[in-house]
C-alpha cells in the first residue's frame, strides 16, 4: 500500500504499481491534505513519505502505526530526518537525503534498516534482477558491512566529509531537540506573518499537519481564486504587476450578468457570452469589453450620442 502526498511521493506509487507491477493499493490527496489514514491496511508492507516536499503537508506523528503490524513500513524521510521528531521503532525502512535539513551536497542518501527488515531482505528473493548497486544481500545473508563504513560503490568523500561536518554541527548545538526547534521557530515566523497577510494562506489548512521543513503558502484574494485553474498561473503576475482586482465567473446567465456588471470598470469575454445594448445599458462604469480570443463578433456597438439610433444588425463581424 502506498500513501503518497502529491509529487515527489507519488512518484514511490508510480514505481509500486507500474514498474514493479506490485498489486498495490495507493491512497493519495490534494496538495495540502493527508490521505486517510485510517484506510491503511498495515496487514500489508506500506510506504509512504513523511513530510511532502511540494505539499507543504507532513505526517503530524507516529500514533496510526500499529506496534503491531504484520506488513513493514517503508519511510520517505527527505525533508524530515533531523527536523521532526521519526517514530523509528515504527518505521522499518527509512531513507532521507543529505542534502536537506542538515544543507550539504545532493546525489547521496541514507538508509536505516530494522531487524524486521534485514529478516525480509534474507528471506525473500525479488523475482526480477537487482543491480548491484542495490544490493543488500549476498549468499542469502545480509552486508552488515556496508553499514560499518564498507562500500557497493564510491561515493564522493567530500560529500561524505560534509555530510560528517554537519552532524557534528549539529551536534555541538544541541543535537534533534535544537534542530527540531529551530524549524519550528521558522513555521512560527511565517504563521505570525500569515495571520496579519491579506493575500496569503497555508496550503495546509490544518496546523497539526503543516510541515515546517517544506512550508507551502498559497494566495487567498478573491480576484485569484476566482480565476480558472488554467488563468492562475497566468494571470497572476499580469495582474499584480497592473495592479488590477479581477473577478472570473464563468457560466454566468445574462440575467446574472446584468445584475453585478455595474459594479465593473472592465469586462473580459469568451464566445459564449454576449454584449448586448440591454447589458451595456446598466454597466454604468464600464470603460473596455474585451473578447478572449480572436474576433468581436459577440460585441455590440452601440452610440454614445443618444441622437444615433443602435445599428442593425448590431454584432461587429
Amino acid at each position: 500500500m502506498c500513501c503518497p502526498s502529491k509529487f515527489f511521493s507519488e512518484g514511490w506509487g508510480t514505481d509500486v504499481v507500474e514498474y514493479l507491477k506490485l498489486d498495490a493499493s495507493v491512497l493519495s490527496a490534494p496538495y495540502g491534505s493527508l490521505p486517510d489514514l485510517k484506510k491503511i491496511n498495515f496487514a500489508r508492507d506500506v510506504v509512504l513519505c513523511w513530510n511532502g516536499t511540494t505539499s507543504g503537508v507532513c505526517l503530524p506523528d507516529g500514533d496510526f502505526i500499529p506496534a503491531d503490524r504484520e506488513g513493514l513500513v517503508l519511510c520517505d524521510a527527505t525533508s524530515a530526518a533531523f527536523a521532526m521528531d521519526l517514530p523509528f521503532a515504527k518505521l522499518d525502512v527509512v531513507t532521507w537525503s543529505w542534502q536537506k535539513v542538515l544543507g550539504g551536497e545532493g546525489a547521496h542518501g541514507m538508509i536505516a534498516l530494522s531487524l524486521r527488515a534485514v529478516q525480509r531482505l534474507e528471506n525473500f528473493r525479488p523475482p526480477w534482477p537487482l543491480p548491484k548497486l542495490f544490493r543488500l544481500i549476498k549468499g542469502g545473508k545480509f552486508i552488515d558491512g556496508i553499514f560499518a563504513g564498507e562500500t557497493i560503490n564510491t561515493p564522493s568523500m567530500l560529500c561524505v566529509e560534509d555530510a560528517l561536518d554537519g552532524l557534528r554541527r549539529a551536534d555541538c548545538i544541541g543535537g534533534l531537540p535544537v534542530l527540531m526547534q529551530r524549524t519550528c521557530a521558522n513555521l512560527a515566523a511565517i504563521e505570525a506573518f500569515v495571520a496579519h497577510s491579506d493575500w496569503a494562506a497555508f496550503l495546509a489548512h490544518d496546523p497539526a499537519t503543516r510541515s515546517s521543513t517544506s512550508i507551502c503558502l498559497t494566495i487567498k484574494v478573491p480576484w485569484f481564486t476566482l480565476l480558472s485553474a488554467e488563468l492562475q498561473a497566468a494571470a497572476v503576475n499580469t495582474f499584480i504587476n497592473r495592479g488590477l482586482e479581477v473577478d472570473v465567473k464563468p457560466g454566468l446567465s445574462l440575467a446574472d450578468l446584468r445584475a453585478v456588471i455595474g459594479n465593473y470598470d472592465g469586462l473580459a469575454i469568451r464566445s459564449n457570452t454576449k454584449v448586448t445594448k440591454e447589458l451595456l445599458d446598466v454597466a454604468t462604469r464600464l470603460k473596455v469589453v474585451g473578447r478572449a480570443a480572436a474576433g468581436g463578433d459577440a460585441i455590440c456597438l452601440v452610440s454614445v450620442d443618444e441622437d444615433i439610433s443602435e445599428p442593425e444588425p448590431c454584432w461587429r463581424r
